[in-house]
């Protein structure tokens, strides 16, 4: 942690001492929120809840991220892991379905220590990792065995859009190697009483303007793994103030956008998904996080 290269920003912040790096979060755990979340797909939600950890800091920084303030470091307090493990097994005792670990890419190296530990202490809970795909392949290696079920986004395969809106001109060929590293790990989708307990389940945000783009993603991935994965795609884009110097994202999706892309998964024989109806984009749909 000394020369933090945890993550493909290989970016060598001094974390052990107190430096921040590109995803300016401490060596600790800093979280935002520790509570059951009711609005991931059906199959990780249930009825009772994802017991979702909310992670302070994130190694993307995409200009239209609906958490900036948790992204950003801006909110969020630091955890120990004894402090850490008594909430997972609160979130356990309270029924939740599974642990959902929300944007946990730069703390990867601890959690391969800290869920051996929590599974020895009574967790027993499906570990759900719920990630943007920016992750080194050595990282997820150290998870294997750890984590149940896998929620990546795939975000892009252009790289430029990459570039723009993420500030990661490489991000579809890391996204590429590590969602092919996940699948190696859990390569079918097992369920329980209709809850994903193992599998992979990739996320896709359509963005406005992009319907092209989002349907090359879709054909990626569908005819590199078929129904190894299950795909959701997303409307819930919502347009934050930050985005005065992206005009062009500086809207909603139409809903002519967003079935037109709907309608090519269906058209390539895309069946193992989820879609999203209704107004998903809406700001009450973002958590409140904890603020120091």
């Amino acid at each position: 942690m000394s020369k933090c290269m945890i993550c493909p920003r290989n970016c060598n912040a001094d974390r052990e001492a107190g430096g921040k790096g590109y995803c300016n979060a401490p060596q600790e755990f800093r979280i935002g929120r520790i509570a059951p979340h009711y609005w991931e797909e059906p199959v990780i939600s249930g009825e009772k809840g994802s017991g979702a950890v909310f992670f302070a800091g994130c190694n993307m920084g995409c200009v239209y991220c609906q958490n900036e303030v948790l992204s950003h470091g801006k909110a969020g307090r630091n955890y120990t892991d004894e402090e850490l493990l008594r909430e997972c097994l609160r979130l356990q005792e309270e029924g939740c379905h599974n642990l959902n670990l929300v944007t946990p890419s730069h703390y990867a190296h601890r959690l391969a220590e800290f869920l051996p530990k929590a599974k020895a202490e009574g967790l027993h809970l499906p570990v759900v990792y719920n990630t943007s795909s920016y992750e080194k392949v050595e990282a997820l290696r150290k998870l294997e065995g750890l984590v149940d079920v896998y929620l990546p986004d795939f975000k892009y395969l252009n790289p430029r859009l990459a570039k723009r809106y993420s500030y990661a001109e490489n991000y579809p060929e890391i996204a590429k190697k590590a969602l092919e590293e996940m699948v190696r790990q859990q390569p079918r989708p097992v369920f329980k009483e209709d809850l994903m307990t193992k599998g992979v389940l990739v996320r896709h945000l359509v963005l406005p303007g992009y319907v092209k783009e989002s349907k090359e993603v879709l054909r990626y991935l569908h005819e590199t793994y078929g129904d190894a994965i299950y795909i959701s795609i997303m409307n819930q884009y919502t347009p934050m103030k930050q985005l005065k110097e992206y005009p062009e994202l500086n809207r909603t999706l139409t809903e002519e956008e967003y079935d037109e892309v709907v309608d090519f998964a269906i058209a390539i024989g895309v069946e193992q998904g989820f879609i999203q109806e209704g107004e998903t984009c809406k700001e009450s749909f973002i958590p409140d996080f904890y603020n120091e």
